[in-house]
């Protein structure tokens, strides 16, 4: 649903807009809610709201004895936080998730097909050359039949 990578600039508000090609989706599919929270590789991650809710039964089930669910659990939890972005698609990044993904004044919004990833510039950057490389062994890896 989501595709496609594009920079964009933080305001001195901490608010972000999305792109015009993802706010056409949200539209679209009409969606008005979003949920974001702390993601891997230190981005950010943006769900909609039916995404978000899908998202939260599989970590629901999850055994909570194990110490690596729950940390998981309470950091990715923690950190959530819904955003309803307004007519122009700005919506503010409150400051722990900004600080958590090192995001200043400007930040690459990727889509990655069911979730929107919120990265800072050079994290993307250095994430890209390290993975740009052995992108056809990945997909050897991962496609195995």
């Amino acid at each position: 649903m989501f595709y496609g990578e594009y920079k964009h600039g933080i305001d001195r508000k901490g608010r972000i807009i999305l792109p015009s090609r993802f706010r056409d989706i949200y539209k679209e599919y009409g969606i008005e809610r979003f949920f974001i929270t702390r993601g891997l590789d230190k981005c950010i991650f943006m769900f909609s709201e039916a995404e978000w809710r899908l998202q939260e039964q599989k970590f629901k089930s999850v055994s909570f004895t194990k110490q690596e669910s729950r940390s998981f659990n309470r950091l990715f939890f923690s950190g959530a936080v819904d955003v309803i972005p307004d007519k122009q698609g700005r919506f503010i990044v409150p400051q722990y998730l900004r600080t958590y993904a090192n995001i200043k004044k400007e930040a690459v919004i990727i889509g990655v097909s069911n979730r929107i990833e919120i990265w800072n510039q050079q994290t993307w950057q250095d994430f890209y050359s390290n993975c740009n490389d052995s992108f056809e062994s990945i997909a050897e890896n991962m496609l195995e039949t």
